[in-house]
């Protein structure tokens, strides 16, 4: 377990990068009118200037990245029912997200600005995860229908 955790995290140093990277470009095409805008303006004025702000920003984003992909074997702990899963990875990826969200200035500095991003966070993550269960449970009903018609199969 130790050692997927070690494996993922080293992988997940550089997604995270890649991810962030690939959203910065996705919000520029979106809101910067044909510029590139690498990070917020809120976090380049607090970090004095713009490279400093690009250097935090892509060190956090291959924090969260290890984060999201090391607790990512929480869904290999067949003991645990799905409740358990889903309630313990939910949790320590928003104690990992939501840090780092508030000091990227992802998120306004305010109890209405922290309530509103966690609520987009959470909301994702429902989407993400019914989306993740239903290709699940798709899955688990196809391998189901080959072991019946292997069986029957057999049987003949």
């Amino acid at each position: 377990m130790k050692k997927k955790i070690i494996k993922r995290s080293l992988l997940g140093f550089p997604l995270g990068i890649t991810m962030g990277y690939f959203i910065t470009i996705l919000i520029s095409l979106g809101w910067a009118n044909g510029y590139y805008s690498p990070c917020v303006p809120e976090l380049i004025s607090i970090m004095g200037n713009e490279i400093n702000a690009v250097i935090l920003q892509t060190i956090l984003c291959g924090i969260l990245g290890v984060g999201f992909a090391a607790s990512s074997v929480i869904w290999e702990m067949d003991s645990w029912s799905i409740v358990k899963q889903t309630g313990i990875y939910f949790s320590i990826i928003s104690v990992i997200m939501l840090p780092i969200a508030y000091f990227a200035y992802w998120m306004e500095h305010s109890i209405a600005g922290f309530l509103i991003y966690f609520g987009i966070f959470a909301l994702i993550f429902v989407v993400i995860w019914i989306i993740q269960f239903g290709i699940g449970r798709y899955n688990v009903r196809k391998m189901n229908e080959k072991l019946f018609q292997t069986k029957d199969n057999r049987n003949k």
